[in-house]
């Protein structure tokens, strides 16, 4: 007989029908007379029922079901009488394929905090919290695939391995084949990258633009959407050492396109989640609810569904970085120095609490930042006649701050070349990347949207560790 999935199954009416139904146990309860097991296949948050008459052979079998095992069940399907569910299975035939021993299974039916499912990553998928979690990032992983297919963009996969830094930044995870224990000298006492895998030093990516830039260049409309490494001693609830990035670029566009498509595109896979993820969110809404009764402060997050069509329903606001440090140094926080970084003048480097004021208390919508300072973006980015700003824009959301980040790119080959000497890029290292602006360079532009930062948004989750099977942070490496 062919299993019937969960989902499926309580979807179902056809009542009397013979059905086969595999899972694990979530609860099991009953009397001497009647057992109920609440059976889970992962297809949905929601369980299934199943009835079992207790008999001499059943009692036998139903000594070995506790939470946690794995059960292949045949019964019938019919109406069910309890409220909460409208079918149940009324078992005929019980197998036992994976028992759990209750005195080392580890998740019980009670409340486990996050902190310990950490722990136990390895089976952390089995609770409905972390359930509801896959399933929407699975959804949302699909729609932003979907996004850029349906509006031609062609997916690049860039190189894990790379030998340039792409933001400048120094943070990257080096990659060696070379005996650590006899580390080969030049001889002025460096590192010989020359004897190693690639003859030269060789890191983790932070990030494939640049590469995605390259492709750009020909075929006009990009994006790649891969892991990506920084090595940030950053034990936050917001950093991760390996994450996913979603990075489109594209030809023959400006800083204003590049705002049009993050902010289509965020709308669009919101509403993909309310649309094809609304139990799990439902679920993943109570939770975030419950959790906050436990607080001790009064402040109160937006409820979960209500943020989501707060983003969904409102135009983003667009304004300027310098329009913004005047909003922030004229406001309340700001003059009785309630923020906990002032802020004092142009130049300054918005902290997250900045960017939540300007969304939530006064625009009270997403919002869109333009024309930063241009020593406090990266290399690649379009110059302003001013000479002092970019033609970089961020896209700032309630209860998270900034969630993309992107740029109108300099095509000019001089401009660029200085501004990577300013910042004492190697030239040798991005020879290639200089190339492109010599050869049919044209205005592009691009962004890049942390997986994991859309998905905080998404599931409410207050630590980005839990929103990613299995986090990679300083000092942690299990599974």
């Amino acid at each position: 007989m062919r299993r019937t999935e969960i989902k499926s199954l309580l979807q179902s009416r056809d009542y009397g029908n013979e059905v086969l139904v595999q899972g694990w146990v979530r609860t099991k309860r009953g009397s001497k007379n009647v057992s109920f097991i609440a059976l889970n296949d992962g297809s949905t948050i929601n369980n299934v029922q199943i009835v079992v008459d207790v008999d001499d052979n059943s009692a036998a079998i139903l000594e070995k079901v506790n939470t946690g095992a794995a059960l292949s069940v045949v019964g019938e399907l019919v109406e069910s009488a309890g409220s909460g569910q409208k079918v149940e299975v009324h078992a005929k035939n019980i197998e036992v394929l994976g028992i759990a021993n209750p005195d080392e299974y580890p998740l019980q039916p009670k409340k486990h905090s996050l902190e310990f499912l950490r722990e136990k990553a390895h089976l952390r998928y089995r609770t409905s919290t972390f359930g509801a979690i896959a399933r929407i990032r699975h959804n949302m992983n699909f729609a932003i695939h979907k996004f850029f297919h349906d509006r031609g963009f062609f997916n690049i996969h860039s190189p894990i391995i790379t030998g340039s830094d792409a933001e400048g930044a120094g943070e990257m995870f080096q990659v060696t084949t070379l005996n650590l224990k006899d580390i080969p000298k030049t001889y002025d006492g460096q590192v010989d990258f020359r004897q190693d895998f690639f003859g030269k030093a060789a890191n983790l990516t932070v990030s494939g633009q640049l590469e995605a830039e390259l492709a750009a260049l020909a075929l006009s409309k990009v994006y790649t959407f891969g892991p990506t490494f920084r090595a940030e001693n950053s034990n936050t609830v917001r950093h991760l050492a390996e994450f996913w990035m979603i990075e489109p670029e594209f030809a023959f566009g400006d800083i204003t396109d590049d705002m049009n498509l993050a902010e289509d595109m965020l709308k669009y896979v919101i509403g993909y989640a309310l649309e094809y993820c609304m139990e799990d969110l439902s679920f993943l809404s109570n939770r975030q609810a419950e959790e906050e009764k436990s607080k001790k402060t009064d402040e109160r997050s937006m409820e979960l569904i209500e943020k989501l069509r707060f983003v969904l329903d409102k135009p983003f606001e667009r304004l300027t970085y310098t329009e913004a440090i005047d909003i922030l140094m004229n406001s309340k926080p700001n003059k009785k120095k309630k923020f906990q970084f002032v802020i004092e003048g142009w130049g300054a480097d918005l902290q997250s609490e900045h960017e939540r004021y300007l969304v939530e208390k006064h625009f009270q919508k997403p919002v869109i930042l333009t024309d930063y300072p241009s020593n406090i973006k990266a290399f690649y980015m379009k110059q302003n006649d001013d000479g002092k700003t970019v033609r970089a824009m961020d896209i700032l959301f309630p209860q998270i701050g900034e969630i993309v980040g992107g740029s109108q790119r300099e095509e000019n080959y001089e401009k660029l070349y200085n501004r990577i000497k300013e910042m004492g890029i190697p030239e040798e290292l991005m020879w290639w990347y200089l190339e492109t602006r010599k050869f049919g360079t044209v205005p592009h532009a691009g962004f890049g949207l942390g997986f994991e930062r859309l998905m905080l948004f998404i599931t409410g989750m207050s630590n980005i560790r839990d929103v990613i099977p299995f986090p990679r942070t300083p000092m942690n490496l299990e599974f």
